[in-house]
């Protein structure tokens, strides 16, 4: 590994906004979703990558990485709480709590019952708008899976969300 190139850092600089959607796809919250934008900026940066990477795909499967790591050591703070400091309760952000819009909420709910394959290779199709190679490549599955998985996050959206439901 060595550290990025000029080329390497202005297309990481660029994909930033993309990447945060994604992070907030993992997190399901804003104050999250920034941190864990900052740990995959600095691991990038920190670690370096090789030079024939793609910088953008290489970005995102750090964060996917990076997640992971976080998911584990969230489930070891719950097992074990004694051991685990006050300061790493979770507990749901200002910003999350208090966003109000109706719509908003329905969408996101939606979303977060989806299971965790189907919500990732949508928002990285549908919101980032990876193609379904890239996708692929950045979870690291083939790309019929993130086919099947998007047509069933849509099909389970549908059933989920009403937006005439938010009318009321």
């Amino acid at each position: 590994m060595r550290s990025l190139s000029n080329s390497q850092r202005d297309i990481l600089l660029a994909e930033l906004g993309g990447l945060r959607k994604f992070c907030f796809s993992l997190t399901g919250s804003a104050a999250d979703a920034d941190d864990l934008l900052q740990t995959t900026v600095e691991r990038v940066l920190e670690k370096g990558m090789p030079e024939d990477a793609h910088t953008a795909r290489w970005a995102y499967r750090i964060c996917k990485n990076a997640w992971i790591d976080e998911l584990r050591s969230r489930d070891v703070r719950q097992r074990y709480p004694q051991v685990a400091d006050e300061q790493w309760n979770l507990s749901p952000s200002a910003e999350h709590v208090a966003s109000g819009e109706r719509r908003m909420a329905a969408v996101t709910a939606a979303l977060e019952q989806l299971p965790e394959e189907q919500r990732l290779a949508l928002t990285l199709v549908a919101v980032d708008g990876k193609t379904y190679a890239e996708a692929a490549e950045i979870l690291d599955v083939p790309v019929g899976t993130i086919m099947s998985r998007v047509a069933r996050a849509r099909r389970n959206l549908v059933e989920r969300y009403d937006p005439a439901r938010d009318k009321s």
